[in-house]
């Protein structure tokens, strides 16, 4: 259902303390396990929609919904406009806000929070696309427009006692793991991993957050060929921020899917008298031995932490909806004598196909939000969480206009009989909304699903509406706005919003007792109430009214740009980057930002008077000029154009390379890992290797770097962020491959033209 863009509050209820150990700790002291001792906020729009779903389920279905009111979910950044707040909601401030609302004395709140806005955002799939290009401007936006806008108001002082747990880009460095021959994310691959090792400084940097790279599933990165090279392109990413491995508290898998948590009547095992066969031969799991998130956890754990990734790394899992309960769900393991029969009769995970994601038809809610479970000490597991709302739909089951960048994914279309799903069809549940919004039918599915069971036991429904907010007061009146406050309404559960209304139309909510007026008439006289609601839906009484009246309109709008910046100028010139200074300009009320322009095209937006631009051309003039703009938008004419050149690219010494090649085979496929080390005494820009392979091999994926093949003929060029290596220095990709049955190793490398030692 659609509500304006302010409705919404969060739920003055006791916060939740959820199931596991207590201890005590500052909530502004930084802890191994934010989870613990802490309590965590319940964001009550997502609790309207349950008890509005309540109401539209009724009985016994209806009651269990409501015992699931105030469940802690997280809150999710899916665009810019999300931090203001957008048809979908209310803002990141709104919500900051009311976790401070419901903090009960000294103990620390958690507040679930998910980064979701790269450049060229789910490049693999559409349903979730975003609204940011990978382009240098995309780029610009989400740094600058995004994230820091986030990581600033997370460091405000009155939020420092918040536990701040972010999920950090569902979905993004998994697919520079195993869809790198997917166009869309080869253009996107360089924007994810600096764009994720951006917001992992600047989160870290806020001195509250804990942030959980999204780690996928069992059922996509459990294959070894998959997780070792993820575990590569996290340590990549990670070890390429400021702060290092400071910036991660751990992992969090299985996010927005419905992977199970355990199959209790399935192991990774011998199957039938011979031996020869294992059960994760069959068709479901096609070799994979992770079968489930306890699995993936402890896998994914054991090589991060030997990658060097610390030991006290905490993993977080999803179980908003993977709990696979209801009348389908086996109470026994199979007795076939067949394997894929043995495994479709035992598995709870219903689906048609580990990769059918979107909707899935027969899904249940999981186990609910739980500090350090104990299910595998091996997993090293900090809590259970809700990342995904229940009820709020993966994409929409047919096309859906719409101006949020979400297209048609049919993978979300349950007639659609998938290649990607082995020509099965999806799976997916029919009548399905826009991804985010909410999906009655689901969510019903979910509750009737629920593994452990909901109890709906014998709730009582609220009928008693809150008492009337009292003492309104109007301060602070301009001639566009005005501060209001009031006295909180009492009730028997707990106020979960309050509602301003101007002249007898609603003006906005508020989850707190005070709200800023805006957008009003000058010199106009307004009557303004307020009301209370609790999360059964009871409205109180409106207060006594407040007369306000505007003050007259005062000129002087700030039409004067700023002065052109002056004195740009160079600093650092390589193969592949140009740094950039100028001048300060002058603004009659202050310059607010800088544009840089590279050949007309804006690369950079920037506060201070420097920037630099990477991932340039070796030997390649380029033209910059700059801008200047205030708070008003007014900008300044462009500064004088400045020509730059970057350096040639370098060359590789004779002898001045070693390649350590490895490659893991089965039947007709491989992976094909690399360490290419830099051996001499200058830094070798813009390289390319090349090689033979003897036995007809071919190249089917790669990445953290560019594959071309010509016949036996392979030659690999740098990814974006790896042109160069350092002298001493080295550089890791991989691939999957195919061969026909002999997969000799290549023994003819060569750097820019000369030959390698062989490791």
């Amino acid at each position: 259902m659609s509500r304006p863009v302010a409705v919404a509050a969060t739920l003055a209820l006791a916060a939740v303390p959820l199931l596991g150990a207590t201890t005590t700790a500052s909530a502004a002291e930084r802890v191994d396990n934010p989870y613990v001792g802490a309590d965590q906020y319940v964001n009550s729009y997502w609790s309207e929609n349950v008890v509005d779903a309540a109401a539209e389920a009724g009985g016994d279905l209806g009651q269990q919904m409501l015992t699931l009111a105030d469940t802690p979910t997280s809150v999710w950044m899916d665009r810019t406009s999300a931090i203001e707040g957008n048809v979908d909601g209310p803002g990141l401030r709104y919500h900051l806000d009311a976790a401070l609302e419901q903090q009960q004395g000294d103990t620390p709140m958690v507040f679930n929070l998910v980064i979701y806005n790269l450049p060229g955002r789910d490049c693999y799939a559409l349903a979730s696309n975003g609204l940011l290009d990978p382009t240098p401007e995309g780029m610009a936006e989400y740094k600058n427009e995004y994230i820091d806008v986030i990581a600033d108001m997370l460091a405000e002082p009155q939020y420092a006692d918040l536990r701040v747990v972010a999920t950090i880009e569902p979905d993004s460095l998994p697919n520079l793991v195993t869809n790198m021959s997917e166009p869309k994310c080869q253009e996107s691959a360089p924007y994810y991993r600096e764009g994720t090792a951006y917001a992992l400084d600047r989160l870290y940097e806020a001195g509250n957050v804990y942030s959980y790279i999204d780690a996928a599933h069992a059922g996509w990165l459990g294959w070894d060929s998959n997780a070792g090279p993820a575990v590569d392109v996290f340590q990549e990413v990670v070890t390429s921020t400021e702060h290092g491995y400071d910036t991660v508290a751990g992992f969090v898998t299985n996010t927005a899917n419905s992977t199970p948590l355990h199959e209790p009547f399935l192991e990774d095992e011998p199957f039938g008298s011979g031996g020869g066969t294992q059960v994760r031969q069959a068709d479901f799991y096609q070799w994979n031995s992770d079968f489930d998130e306890l699995d993936w956890t402890e896998h994914l754990y054991s090589l991060a932490v030997a990658a060097g990734f610390p030991s006290d790394i905490g993993m977080l899992i999803d179980t908003s909806r993977n709990g696979w309960g209801g009348p389908d769900r086996p109470t026994a393991e199979s007795s076939s004598s067949t394997l894929n029969t043995y495994v479709d009769e035992s598995r709870v995970d219903r689906r048609t196909h580990r990769g059918a994601w979107c909707n899935p038809a027969g899904a249940g809610l999981g186990e609910r939000p739980t500090v350090t479970p104990t299910a595998n000490p091996a997993s090293h597991l900090d809590a259970y969480v809700w990342v995904k709302p229940p009820g709020e739909s993966d994409g929409n089951s047919e096309e859906i206009p719409n101006d949020q960048g979400k297209s048609f994914d049919r993978m979300c279309d349950p007639t659609f009989a998938s290649p990607k799903l082995d020509g099965k069809l999806t799976g997916a549940l029919s009548g399905a909304p826009l991804a985010g919004q909410w999906f009655q039918d689901q969510f019903e599915m979910l509750v009737t699903n629920a593994y452990p069971p909901i109890d709906g036991g014998s709730v009582d429904p609220d009928t008693e509406e809150p008492t009337a907010p009292a003492d309104l007061a109007a301060t602070g009146t301009t001639s566009t706005s005005t501060d209001l406050t009031w006295g909180a309404s009492s009730d028997d559960t707990g106020v979960t919003r309050y509602t301003v209304l101007v002249d007898g139309a609603e003006a906005g909510t508020s989850a707190t007792t005070s709200y800023t007026l805006t957008g009003l008439t000058p010199s106009t006289t307004y009557e303004v109430t307020v009301t209370a609601r609790d999360a059964a839906g009871n409205v109180s009484a409106a207060s006594a009214p407040v007369t306000v009246t505007t003050e007259e309109a005062t000129g002087g709008e700030d039409t004067q740009a700023p002065t052109v910046p002056t004195g740009l100028a160079t600093g650092e010139v390589t193969s592949s980057s140009v740094e950039l200074t100028w001048a300060a300009a002058d603004d009659d009320t202050g310059v607010a930002g800088y544009r840089v322009h590279r050949d007309g095209d804006l690369v950079a937006d920037v506060t201070g008077t420097s920037a630099t631009d990477s991932g340039l051309a070796a030997d390649t003039a380029y033209s910059y000029t700059v801008t200047a703009y205030d708070a008003a938008g007014n900008a300044s004419a462009a500064s004088d154009a400045l020509s730059v050149t970057t350096e040639a690219g370098g060359t590789t010494p004779t002898g001045g390379c070693t390649v350590d090649y490895s490659a893991n085979s089965w039947n007709t496929g491989f992976t094909g890992s690399f360490l290419v080390t830099n051996d001499s005494d200058a830094a070798i820009d813009g390289w390319e290797l090349t090689f033979t392979f003897a036995d007809g091999q071919t190249v089917d994926q790669i990445w953290s770097a560019q594959a071309s093949q010509s016949g036996s003929a392979v030659t690999i060029t740098p990814a974006a962020w790896s042109t160069t290596i350092p002298a001493g220095g080295s550089v890791t990709f991989g691939f999957n491959g195919s061969h026909s049955g002999t997969n000799t190793a290549p023994d003819d490398f060569a750097l820019d033209g000369v030959a390698c030692d062989i490791a």
